[in-house]
């Protein structure tokens, strides 16, 4: 009897009951997030279960965690680490909340009636732990570069952005250096970018270890403002805004001598200038450094017929000249790959929950999620390592076929590598021991 296929390939599918695993790298990064004591801090700093069958606050963490840096991007997805039960068990991990009962977890953990108890919980784990990383970085100055993310949400509560866009719109401070979120503050759409800015600056500050300061400030628009420029210069920060092209600022561009301006390349296409200016309640004047671009087409209604970009500075021009100035200024640019690893590689660019507060929970603990991640590529994986993305991470380290076996009172993860990769692997899991014995 002649079988009719219905497959392109002749290979049949079964399913099986063997301790195996499809993601056995994550068993290193969980080992490093266990190394820096992220199950203990989070039993420590947030409101444990109403009854005692309810799951730990780390059982949640942990969970969320694992799945954004697996992969995942909504509640739903926890179901597949439900499917990793080998592994959950190998990282002591074996219970795994359904989506609704982490929906009602992170309604609780923001919940304004008892004044977010959760969400500021999670506050304190956020600095602890980065205060635990940045002790092994070696560095002691850092950049500040503060930027907002908008993230679009057709939710119950969101408004709408100063784009237009219906969600939320989160300021964040990143180090440049390491690049970890120092802070976030998960803000609703229509809250202005510019609100709060000495107060988001101040709070980055605190949050540093002991012996470790911001020595450099870069920001857009949203940061140009007297009393945070008044607050750069008294701490002896070196900072770089874009300008807010206001009256005055126009003004002062316009007196610019023609004679100043200059391309800094022979046929680049633009010219640079600068001069001194001031803000009526800033202490000490400052350099506005300006670009200047010939519009490519007429417009009837623009005054001028250059497009400008200004960037105010208190760099001395004995230490960055103007064009230095400009290009360190664009470094910050750099914060946009920052916020493309959150969107894309770790799924913030959706919120799960029809409450801002709770996505509030949620945001928080993806920030966490991705510090950690840089922790481990930063200080558990080789410098060749470093540049990549945690979808390269996934795609070379993460996802690993492997089983699971248990034998003369041992557990022993088989991965299908090689040799050079285990040797990896086995580095790496030192370096996690190295690190949680220093901490």
């Amino acid at each position: 009897m002649n079988i009719i296929r219905q497959t392109v390939l002749e290979f049949k599918v079964e399913s099986t009951q063997e301790q195996l695993t499809a993601h056995g790298g994550l068993a290193l990064l969980a080992e490093y997030h266990h190394g820096m004591g992220l199950r203990q801090l989070s039993d420590r700093h947030l409101p444990g279960p109403g009854s005692n069958r309810g799951y730990a606050p780390s059982t949640f963490v942990e969970s969320l965690v694992l799945m954004l840096q697996a992969g995942g991007q909504t509640l739903e997805d926890l179901r597949e680490l439900e499917q990793e039960a080998a592994l959950m068990k190998l990282l002591g991990q074996e219970e795994i909340p359904d989506p609704d009962t982490v929906g009602d977890w992170l309604r609780r953990m923001g919940d304004p009636q008892t004044d977010q108890a959760g969400l500021h919980g999670l506050g304190q784990l956020r600095d602890l732990l980065n205060q635990r990383l940045l002790r092994h970085d070696g560095i002691t100055e850092y950049t500040l570069d503060a930027d907002a993310m908008q993230i679009e949400a057709e939710k119950q509560e969101a408004h709408r952005t100063y784009h237009g866009v219906k969600g939320y719109m989160p300021v964040l401070g990143f180090l440049f250096e390491t690049p970890i979120c120092l802070l976030e503050e998960f803000r609703e759409g229509n809250v202005p970018p510019g609100a709060g800015q000495l107060g988001f600056y101040r709070q980055c500050q605190a949050r540093l270890p002991s012996g470790k300061r911001i020595a450099y400030y870069r920001a857009d628009s949203a940061s140009y403002q007297a009393d945070l420029i008044n607050a750069l210069e008294a701490d002896g920060v070196y900072w770089a805004i874009t300008g807010d092209q206001d009256q005055a600022a126009k003004e002062a561009i316009r007196k610019i001598p023609q004679a100043d301006w200059e391309e800094p390349t022979l046929g680049c296409g633009y010219e640079i200038a600068e001069t001194v200016h001031t803000m009526a309640r800033t202490h000490q004047a400052f350099r506005l450094i300006v670009k200047r671009e010939l519009r490519r087409q007429p417009d009837l209604f623009a005054e001028d017929r250059y497009f400008y970009h200004a960037v105010a500075s208190n760099w001395p021009s004995e230490q960055k000249s103007a064009l230095q100035v400009l290009q360190w200024h664009d470094q910050r640019g750099q914060a946009e790959n920052f916020l493309k690893e959150l969107k894309g590689g770790l799924g913030l660019d959706r919120m799960p929950c029809g409450l801002g507060f709770a996505n509030a929970v949620f945001f928080r603990i993806g920030l966490i999620a991705y510090n950690l991640f840089l922790g481990f590529k930063r200080l558990a994986c080789p410098e060749s390592w470093w540049h990549h993305t945690i979808a390269t991470f996934r795609w070379k380290l993460i996802q690993l076929a492997g089983r699971i076996v248990y034998h003369a009172g041992q557990v022993i993860l088989k991965l299908a590598l090689d040799a050079e990769k285990l040797l990896l692997f086995r580095s790496i899991r030192q370096r996690c021991y190295q690190l949680a014995v220093a901490t």
